[in-house]
């Protein structure tokens, strides 16, 4: 249950497959119910945003739903079990919404000292520019099998690695960040859909890296020895 509530565009957000395996219904029921209640009323439009998700090499629609979109949604699931669940994803979404808060600069000394530190960043992240050029200038998420591929490695060798140098932990099908690296916006989990061998549409999560947390393993592996391909001398 930790994964009920994501990051996605600096919002706290759920996905509709995420509730449809949370709360046990069909992911087309929960698309319906979005669908009508948009069709009810446009204003709650801007709660949902439409996503993908891939499945067996095809893509199939999705959405994802701000706080209050999942409230609106939630309101028709009735029974003890949905209230359980309505409110773990209270705490979830209060949560993700107290990690995402940030200090904005109110003072000249303040923007000076912020801006201070991003131009020490960016003198001490210098040597890397061709590693980072090249691998990191794309702001996006990328997965481990990627980065893997970068190092030389297959992904459960990565995985593996990253395992013995106390970075990662698996737990079911999903590789997560141990407690000291959790909070750090060094990865971001995202749903993936599939379907199981019942022909039963389910959920699982993946994690991928934000550029922060590729930083932080290419100095990491850096200083255990380990470079990527690029740096690697013949």
């Amino acid at each position: 249950m930790n994964e009920l509530v994501i990051m996605k565009d600096k919002q706290a957000v759920t996905s509709s497959l995420q509730v449809a395996e949370t709360f046990s219904k069909q992911h087309k029921h929960v698309l319906e119910s979005i669908d009508k209640l948009a069709a009810e009323n446009p204003a709650t439009k801007s709660m949902f945003a439409t996503g993908a998700y891939e499945n067996r090499g095809k893509q199939y629609p999705m959405y994802y739903m701000n706080r209050d979109g999942f409230t609106l949604l939630a309101m028709g699931f009735t029974g003890d079990k949905a209230l359980q669940f309505k409110l773990q994803y209270i705490d979830a979404f209060n949560e993700m919404e107290q990690q995402v808060k940030f200090q904005v600069p109110s003072t000249l000394p303040e923007a000076l000292r912020l801006a201070a530190d991003q131009a020490e960043k960016i003198s001490v992240l210098q040597p890397k520019a061709d590693y980072t050029d090249k691998m990191l200038a794309n702001p996006g998420l990328e997965t481990t099998s990627v980065i893997a591929k970068n190092y030389g490695y297959s992904t459960r060798e990565f995985n593996k690695l990253l395992h013995g140098l106390d970075i990662q932990y698996k737990q079911g099908k999903t590789w997560l960040l141990y407690a000291k690296y959790q909070n750090l916006g060094y990865t971001h989990v995202e749903p993936y859909g599939y379907t199981n061998s019942d022909g039963i549409e389910k959920v699982r999560n993946t994690m991928k890296w934000t550029q922060k947390g590729q930083e932080f393993l290419y100095s990491f592996l850096k200083s255990k020895g380990i470079l990527p391909r690029i740096e690697q001398t013949a």
